[in-house]
C-alpha cells in the first residue's frame, strides 16, 4: 500500500488541560456570556463551566503570552511569541478571527490593553526596546509607535477617565504617556521621598487621575498625576502579580498566595488566603484574578484555575489543573478504561479522565519524569526517572511496589511486554534492561547493541521480540528476554509487532519529510485497526499519516495548537481518542478521532480557518504528487525570475567601484551624443508565462506588456505609446473597473507594482516594500479602490492595498507553491481568491491580515491546480479553470460541481454580465450561459480563419490561449506565442500583435536597402518583419533548430542564418525557401556574415572557437581561422573585403585575412585608419568607452554604428540601450540610456538609412523599434534618457555659499558631550516612527 495520500479521518480539538500560569499574568477573564476565556500554550479557550466545555481559538503558531478583554467582553485580544509575532483579536463566541495585527513587533508581545470604548488597542513588545504600539485594530492600522523602556514592561492600561492617556509599569519604572496626533510621549513616575524606586508588577488607573500599582515588595503604591503620593504598606507578604478593576473595587493577587478585595477608595474589604484552603499547598503562587460580582477567578503559577464565590470564601472550586512548569515528557493510556497518565519534570505523576474531562489522581515523587508505562493489567504503572532510576506504582492507590536504580543516566523509554510478564527500560546509558515482573521486576536480560541513547520500543505480539530505535536512528532487534540481538533477516520477516511507536523502519518511512534532520519527530503511535498514525514533532504540530506509510513525503493533515516541541502521543485503549503532549507548553491535548464515515455529518463545521503556515514542508493539499502537470504549467513553474544583479544594485555596484571612478574623473571624457533615440514600436506579447494580462481601455484601445514596457495599442492607426516607468520585467497586468488605469507588477529584488493612466500615459501611484523578487499577480476591487498583489517570494506573499494612497492594508503569506492569479470579491473588497499549483483558497480580510480556507471539495475530486478563477453573479459563488480541463464552480468554499470545458488547461476566464467566456491550450475560446450548463459557442483560433487585414502570421493552428478579454464588439485573445488577436463575434481573426515565442531571441538583421529585419530565435522559428509604418511580420519559417544570427546579402536577396546545432543555412529573402545549408561544426554559431561589395565570402563563427570561410558562388569552404582562445562573438568585414576583425569571449580582439583565414597582428593606431564595412565590435580603443564601471558584472553583448559613423549604440546585460559618440576613446565614456528591455538587450542594428534603431532583448522575447531624432529634434518631451554613470564629480558647479551650507555640520557641541549619564531618549531625540504615508512612498 503505497498510497502517498493523506488519510481521510481527520482530529478535532476536543480539551485542553493547563493554563498558562507561568511567566504570564492577568490573562484570565469571564465574558459577557459567564464563560471563561484564558489561553495555554498556542491555543485560546473559552470554557463554559456551565456545561464543562471548551471552545477554541487556533489562529496563533506559537506560544500565546498576553491577553486583554474587549470593554463589551465579547472579543478578545492575544498575543504570541515568535520571530514575526503577531496579535489577533477575536470573537469568544464564535471563535473566529475579526482582525490581525502584523509586521510591527519583533520577539513577543508582552501585554495588551483596549481603551474604554474599545475602538484602540495598545500592545507592548518584547524587543529591546520595548516598543509601544497603539492600534485602530479593526483596519489592523498602526496608529502610533514608540520605544518603551530600556527595561521590561510587565502592564500597560488606558487611563479610563481620561482619553488618550495611558500608563505603563515594569522593571524599576512606572511611565504616564499621553498621545497625541500620532506621537506617544512619556512622562517617568516620581518616586521621590515617599517609596523605593523598585520594580511595579501590574497597575490600575482611578478616577481624579489617580493610578494605583502593585510592586515587587508586596506594597501598593498610590499615584496622583506623575507623583507617588502614599503607599498601603504590606498589602501582601511578596510581590503583587495581578490586580483587577471591578464596579464594586478592585482585586489584588500575590506571590503569597492571597486574594485581597478592596473598595473603590482602596480600603481593605477581605483577605483570602488561598493557601489555607482544602485545596491549597505551600507556595502557591496568584497570576491572575478577575472579580465579577460575586464570583472572583484565580490563576496560579502552577497552571490551575480557582473560582471563588464570595460570600463561601473558604471553598474555592478547582476548575482546571494542568503540570506546573517543568518539561513533559513522560505520557501512557490505560489499556482497558479511558484514563491517561502523564507525568513531568515537576515530579508529579497525573490521571486524567479523558470522558470527564478532569484529573483524577495525582502523586508527586522524588525525581523529574520522563517516561511511563501501564501494565497489560492496568494494575502497575511504571515511570522511568531523569536519574535513571525507575519506580513502579499501584494504580489504584498511587502506592509504591518498587525502586531500581541500574543506571546513571535518564530512563526515556520503558513498555511492558503484551503477555504482562517482563518490562523493559530502555535508558540514555545505550541499553535496555529486562525486568521480570512476577520476580518483584528482577533483572533477567540486557541489550547492548546500540551505540547512542534509546528512543523508542515495541514489543512483539507474542512478547518474544522488542525493537527499538535510538538517537543515531539505528533500529535494531533484541530476542526476549534474554536481550541477544537479531540480525538474521528471515527470522524478523513474520513478527507481528503489539504496538508501533518507533520512528525508523520500513512502515513509518512516509512520516519523514523528504529533507529533515532524523531526530525531529519525537514520538509516533499506529492504530492498526484504523490503518492510521499520528505523529508529534519538533515544530509543535501533531499530524495524522495513513498506516503503513512506505514512501518518504508523504501526504498528511495537520494540527497546530502545541507551541513549541510535541514530546509524545498516543491513541486512547479503543481508538476514541489521541492524547499529546507539549514539552515546553506542558499542557496535554485530547483530540476527538473523526473516522471517515462520520465525516459527511461533520461537514457543516466550517473547514479550519488558518493563518499560519508553519515552518515544516507541509501538504497542504491532501493529494499525493502523483498526479503530473501538465507540460506547459510544469515549465513555466520552472521559470526562475531571480536575478544574479538587479538594477537596484547599480548604485552599490558603483560605489564599490569607487578607485575607478575616481581615476576616471580626471581624465576628460567625451560628452554623450546630441542625438537620441525613443522607443516607436514594439512587436512582442508576453504570453508565455502570464495570463489575462490583455484588455480594452476606456478608448478601445488595447493594454497589454511585452519585457519592461507597458504597451497601448491604438489599431486603427497602428501605433502604440509607451508606459517606461518600469525597469525589469512586467509580470502581470490588471484593468481598473472603469478601464481607464492598469496595474503592472515588475521583477525586482525590491519589487514595485504601478498604477498608470492608459490615456496620458502617466503614473499614479507606485508600491513599493513587500514583495522580493517579483509580482505575478494583481488585481483591482470592483469600486477600484483597492488592489491586490501576489509576490513570488518563497511564501508567495498577498498584500491588499489602498492605492491610491500607498497604503498597504493587509497581508499574509500565500502559499509555498505558485499562485497564479489572485482575485478581489466584486461585492464584498474584504474577500478575495487565490488559485496556484494545487491551490485554491477563500481569503477575508482581518484587520492587517487575512484568513484562509481552502476550498473544500468533499467526495468530488482532488485539489487540481487551478489556473484562472471569476466571480460570479453572487457574492458566494466562484468559478476557476483547472489544469485538467475542467470549471469547478464553487459556492462559499464548498466545490459544488466540475463541467469539462477544455481539453487541456483553462488558462484564461473572463464573466461577462450574462455568461463567461474561457480559453485554452487547446486553442479554442467558448462562450458559456451565466451557470455554465450550456457552452453556447465556441471559436477555433485557426489559420483559415486569419483576416486579410492581420499584421502577421499565425505560426499553428489552436495555440495556447493565455488572456481573453471582451469589449467593443470583439473577444481579444493573447497565445502562448506571442500573438494578440481580434475575434469578431461573427468568426473572423485578425492578428495585430505578434513577437517571438519563449526562447531567447539573438539573430538580427538589417536589409541592405529597404525597411526591412530579420530576426531568429531559439524559438526555433526565422521571421522577416516589416519596418515601414504597417509593423507587420511579413514571413515566417520554422526551422529544425533553434538559432543565434542571421545576415542579409550585400544585394538583399539571400539570407543567412546560423543554427545552434553548427550547421547555417542560405535562403531565399522573398520565400525563405533553402538556398543551401552545411555542417561542418558541432557547436552554436555564434556570428554570419556576407563579406561587403559582392558578398563574394561568407564567414561563419563558431562557439568552438573557429571562424569558417566560405566561397558563396561554389558553396565551398575556403578558409579557417584559428587562434582564438575562446567562443567567437563578435565579426565584421573590412570594406575591401579582404579582412576580418573578430571578437571573442575572452575579450581577445583578432585580425584574420580572407579568404584564407591567416592571423594578422595589427597595432591599435592602423587598425583605426581601416576602413571597416560595419562596426558592431566591442573591443578595440574606438569603443573602450562603451565598458560601463562595472564591467565585471556586466557585459556589453552587441553594438551598431550609424552609417556616419558618429553614433554608437550598445546593448547590454543590464536590459539598457546606450548611444555614445563614435568613437568612444578613453574609460567610461558618458551616454544617453534607455530602458525598455528587461534583462540582457542581445542585438542591435540600425536600419540601411539609420532612421531606426532596432533591438531584441533575448529572453524577453520582444524587437523594438526606436526612431532615430536629430539634435535640433528635441521637443519638450521628458528626456528619457539618463545621461551617465558619473556626474557632478568634474562639474564642481557650486556657487561657494551653497558648498559651505553643504559641508554644515547640524549636531550641537553640548548635546553630543553627555554631562551626566542619562537613561532613555528625550522625547525631542526620539526616533520618531514614519507615519504610514511617508512610508509607503510618495503618491501622486
Amino acid at each position: 500500500m503505497a498510497d502517498r495520500s493523506a488519510p481521510s479521518c481527520h482530529l478535532r480539538l476536543e480539551w485542553v488541560y493547563g493554563y498558562r500560569g507561568h511567566q504570564c499574568r492577568n490573562n484570565l477573564y469571564y465574558t459577557a456570556a459567564k464563560e471563561i476565556v484564558y489561553f495555554v500554550a498556542g491555543v485560546g479557550v473559552v470554557y463554559s463551566p456551565r456545561e464543562h466545555r471548551q471552545k477554541f481559538y487556533l489562529g496563533h503558531q506559537d506560544d500565546i503570552i498576553s491577553l486583554a478583554l474587549h470593554p463589551e467582553r465579547v472579543l478578545v485580544a492575544t498575543g504570541q511569541v515568535g520571530k514575526e509575532p503577531y496579535i489577533c483579536v477575536w470573537d469568544s463566541y464564535t471563535v473566529q478571527t475579526v482582525s490581525v495585527l502584523k509586521d510591527v513587533h519583533t520577539h513577543g508581545i508582552a501585554c495588551l490593553a483596549f481603551d474604554l470604548d474599545g475602538q484602540r488597542l495598545v500592545s507592548v513588545g518584547l524587543d529591546s526596546k520595548n516598543t509601544v504600539c497603539v492600534w485602530d485594530w479593526r483596519k489592523g492600522k498602526l496608529l502610533s509607535m514608540a520605544p518603551g523602556h530600556t527595561d521590561r514592561i510587565f502592564d500597560i492600561s488606558w487611563d479610563l477617565y481620561q482619553p488618550n492617556k495611558l500608563v505603563s509599569c515594569g522593571v524599576k519604572h512606572i511611565k504616564f504617556w499621553s498621545l497625541c496626533g500620532n506621537s506617544l510621549t512619556p512622562k517617568r513616575g516620581v518616586f521621590g521621598k515617599t517609596g523605593d524606586l523598585q520594580t511595579i508588577l501590574c497597575l490600575a488607573c482611578a478616577r481624579d487621575e489617580v493610578t494605583y500599582s502593585g510592586a515587587l515588595n508586596g506594597d501598593i503604591y498610590v499615584w496622583k498625576g506623575i507623583n507617588l503620593v502614599r503607599t498601603i504598606q504590606g498589602a501582601h507578604a511578596a510581590g503583587i502579580f495581578s490586580m483587577n478593576a471591578c464596579e464594586e473595587g478592585f482585586a489584588t493577587g500575590g506571590r503569597d498566595g492571597c486574594v485581597r478585595l478592596w473598595d473603590l477608595n482602596f480600603k481593605p474589604i477581605t483577605v483570602i488566603d488561598l493557601r489555607e484552603t482544602d485545596q491549597g499547598y505551600k507556595g502557591l503562587s496568584v497570576r491572575s484574578v478577575c472579580w465579577r460580582g460575586d464570583h472572583i477567578l484565580v490563576g496560579t503559577q502552577d497552571s490551575e484555575i480557582f473560582e471563588i464565590v464570595v460570600h463561601e470564601r473558604n471553598k474555592p472550586f478547582l476548575i482546571m489543573q494542568g503540570h506546573c512548569e517543568g518539561e513533559l515528557w513522560a505520557l501512557a493510556v490505560h489499556p482497558t478504561k479511558p484514563l491517561a497518565m502523564t507525568g513531568s519534570d515537576d515530579r508529579s505523576v497525573r490521571i486524567w479522565s479523558l470522558i470527564d474531562h478532569a484529573l483524577i489522581a495525582r502523586c508527586n515523587m522524588e525525581e523529574p519524569i520522563r517516561c511511563a508505562a501501564v501494565s497489560t493489567d492496568g494494575i502497575h504503572l511504571a515511570l522511568g526517572m531523569k536519574d535513571g532510576s525507575f519506580t513502579v506504582l499501584r494504580v489504584r492507590d498511587m502506592t509504591e511496589v518498587v525502586h531500581i536504580k541500574d543506571r546513571k543516566e535518564a530512563i526515556h523509554e520503558l513498555k511492558y511486554s503484551p503477555d504482562g510478564n517482563f518490562l523493559a527500560v530502555g535508558s540514555n546509558d545505550s541499553s535496555v534492561d529486562i525486568y521480570g515482573v512476577v520476580q518483584r521486576y528482577k533483572k533477567v536480560g540486557e541489550c547492548i547493541g546500540s551505540l547512542s541513547f534509546i528512543t523508542h520500543m515495541d514489543w512483539s505480539s507474542d512478547s518474544k521480540y522488542l525493537q527499538t530505535n535510538d538517537g543515531n536512528g539505528k533500529r535494531l532487534f533484541y530476542r526476549m528476554p534474554s536481550g541477544k540481538e537479531v540480525t538474521n533477516k528471515e527470522e524478523l520477516k513474520g513478527i507481528q509487532w503489539a504496538s508501533w511507536t518507533c520512528v525508523s523502519g520500513v512502515e513509518v518511512n512516509g512520516i519523514w519529510p523528504k529533507y529533515s534532520d532524523i531526530n525531529d519527530i519525537n514520538s509516533v503511535d499506529a492504530n492498526f485497526i484504523g490503518q492510521v498514525m499520528v505523529t508529534a514533532d519538533d515544530y509543535g504540530i501533531v499530524k495524522l499519516f495513513r498506516y503503513p506509510c512506505l514512501r518518504k513525503g508523504a501526504k498528511f493533515k495537520k494540527y497546530l495548537g502545541h507551541s513549541a516541541h510535541v514530546t509524545n502521543v498516543r491513541w486512547s485503549h479503543d481508538h476514541q481518542w489521541v492524547v499529546s503532549i507539549g514539552g515546553a507548553d506542558h499542557s496535554v491535548f485530547q483530540w476527538k478521532f473523526v473516522p471517515d464515515r462520520k465525516l459527511k455529518d461533520s461537514l457543516h463545521i466550517a473547514p479550519q480557518e488558518s493563518l499560519v503556515d508553519s515552518n515544516s514542508d507541509e501538504s497542504d493539499s491532501d493529494q499525493s504528487d502523483v498526479p503530473e502537470l501538465d507540460s506547459e504549467i510544469e515549465q513555466e513553474t520552472q521559470i526562475t525570475y531571480r536575478r544574479q544583479v538587479y538594477k537596484e544594485d547599480l548604485p552599490q555596484l558603483k560605489e564599490q567601484c569607487k578607485e575607478k571612478r575616481k581615476s576616471a574623473a580626471s581624465k576628460r571624457r567625451e560628452r554623450a551624443p546630441g542625438n537620441s533615440i525613443r522607443l516607436h514600436f514594439v512587436h512582442g506579447y508576453r504570453g508565455y508565462d502570464c495570463r489575462s494580462n490583455l484588455f480594452y481601455t476606456q478608448t478601445g484601445e488595447i493594454v497589454y506588456h511585452v519585457a519592461a514596457v507597458g504597451v497601448v495599442y491604438n489599431r486603427q492607426q497602428n501605433t502604440q505609446r509607451f508606459y517606461l516607468g518600469h525597469d525589469d520585467d512586467i509580470l502581470c497586468l490588471a484593468i481598473h473597473p472603469l478601464k481607464d488605469y492598469v496595474a503592472t507588477g515588475q521583477v525586482g529584488r525590491d519589487s514595485s507594482i504601478h498604477i498608470w493612466d492608459t490615456e496620458t500615459i502617466k503614473p499614479l501611484s507606485v508600491l513599493k516594500g513587500y514583495h522580493q523578487y517579483g509580482v505575478c499577480a494583481v488585481d483591482f476591487s470592483a469600486d477600484g479602490k483597492r488592489l491586490a498583489s501576489v509576490g513570488i517570494d518563497d511564501s508567495h506573499t498577498i498584500v491588499l492595498w489602498d492605492w491610491k494612497k500607498g497604503e498597504k492594508l493587509s497581508a499574509v503569506r500565500g502559499s509555498k507553491d505558485k499562485i497564479f492569479v489572485v482575485k478581489i470579491n466584486p461585492y464584498i473588497p474584504d474577500k478575495l481568491i487565490t488559485v496556484g499549483i494545487k491551490h485554491m483558497k477563500f481569503w477575508r480580510r482581518a484587520g492587517g491580515g487575512l484568513i484562509g480556507r481552502k476550498g473544500c471539495i468533499g467526495a468530488l475530486g482532488r485539489t487540481d491546480t487551478m489556473m484562472c478563477a471569476v466571480y460570479g453573479w453572487t457574492e458566494e459563488m466562484a468559478f476557476s479553470g483547472t489544469s485538467t480541463g475542467d470549471v469547478c464552480i464553487w459556492r462559499d468554499v464548498f466545490l459544488i460541481k466540475t463541467v469539462k470545458a477544455h481539453d487541456g488547461p483553462v488558462f484564461s476566464m473572463h464573466a461577462l454580465e450574462k455568461g463567461f467566456v474561457t480559453g485554452g491550450k487547446d486553442g479554442v475560446v467558448a462562450l458559456w450561459d451565466d451557470t455554465f450548463e450550456r457552452c453556447l459557442k465556441t471559436y477555433a483560433i485557426k489559420r483559415a480563419a486569419l483576416a486579410p487585414g492581420s499584421k502577421g502570421l499565425l505560426l499553428e493552428d489552436n495555440p495556447s490561449i493565455r488572456a481573453i478579454s471582451l469589449g467593443h464588439g470583439h473577444i481579444l485573445v493573447g497565445t502562448k506565442n506571442g500573438e494578440i488577436l481580434e475575434v469578431d463575434k461573427s468568426g473572423p481573426i485578425t492578428l495585430l500583435v505578434q513577437g517571438h515565442m519563449e526562447g531567447e531571441v539573438w539573430g538580427l538583421a538589417t536589409h541592405p536597402h529597404l525597411p526591412i529585419c530579420a530576426t531568429v530565435s531559439d524559438d526555433k522559428t526565422l521571421r522577416i518583419w516589416d519596418l515601414s509604418p504597417s509593423h507587420c511580420m511579413l514571413a515566417v519559417r520554422k526551422l529544425k533548430k533553434g538559432g543565434r544570427c542571421c545576415c542579409f546579402s550585400p544585394d538583399g536577396k539571400a539570407l543567412a542564418v546560423g543554427l545552434n546545432d553548427g550547421s547555417f543555412l542560405i535562403v531565399n529573402a522573398d520565400t525563405l525557401e533553402d538556398l543551401v545549408s552545411f555542417q561542418h561544426r558541432k557547436d552554436v554559431i555564434s556570428e554570419i556574415r556576407f563579406s561587403p561589395g559582392a558578398g563574394k565570402y561568407l564567414a561563419v563563427a563558431s562557439c568552438d572557437n573557429f571562424v569558417d570561410i566560405y566561397n558563396v558562388m561554389s558553396s565551398k569552404r575556403v578558409g579557417i581561422c584559428k587562434g582564438a582562445s575562446s567562443y567567437i562573438t563578435h565579426m565584421d568585414w573590412d570594406v575591401r573585403g579582404k579582412l576580418l576583425q573578430v571578437n571573442t569571449g575572452a575579450k581577445e580582439q583578432l585580425f584574420f585575412e580572407a579568404p584564407r583565414g591567416k592571423k594578422q597582428t595589427i597595432p591599435t593606431l592602423e587598425v583605426e585608419k581601416i576602413g571597416w564595412a560595419s562596426w558592431t565590435s566591442v573591443l578595440g580603443s574606438c569603443c573602450e568607452g562603451i565598458w560601463p564601471i562595472i564591467g565585471e558584472v556586466t557585459d556589453v553583448t552587441a553594438s551598431c554604428l550609424t552609417s556616419d559613423s558618429k553614433v554608437l549604440a550598445t546593448g547590454d546585460d543590464f536590459g539598457f540601450v546606450k548611444l555614445f559618440r563614435y568613437p568612444a576613446k578613453g574609460k567610461f565614456g558618458k551616454f544617453k540610456r534607455y530602458v525598455a528591455h528587461s534583462t540582457h538587450v542581445t542585438n542591435v542594428r540600425w536600419t540601411y538609412d539609420d532612421s531606426l534603431l532596432v533591438t531584441v532583448g533575448g529572453a524577453d522575447t520582444s524587437l523594438m523599434l526606436w526612431t532615430y531624432e536629430m539634435e535640433g529634434h528635441r521637443d519638450s518631451r521628458q528626456c528619457d534618457s539618463e545621461e551617465s554613470d558619473l556626474d557632478s564629480e568634474e562639474d564642481g558647479g557650486y556657487d561657494s555659499d551653497v558648498t559651505r551650507e553643504n559641508e554644515i555640520n547640524y549636531t550641537i557641541k553640548a548635546l553630543s558631550t553627555n554631562i551626566r549619564p542619562m537613561f532613555g531618549i528625550k522625547p525631542h531625540l526620539q526616533q520618531k516612527e514614519p507615519t504610514l504615508d511617508e512610508r509607503q512612498g510618495v503618491v501622486r
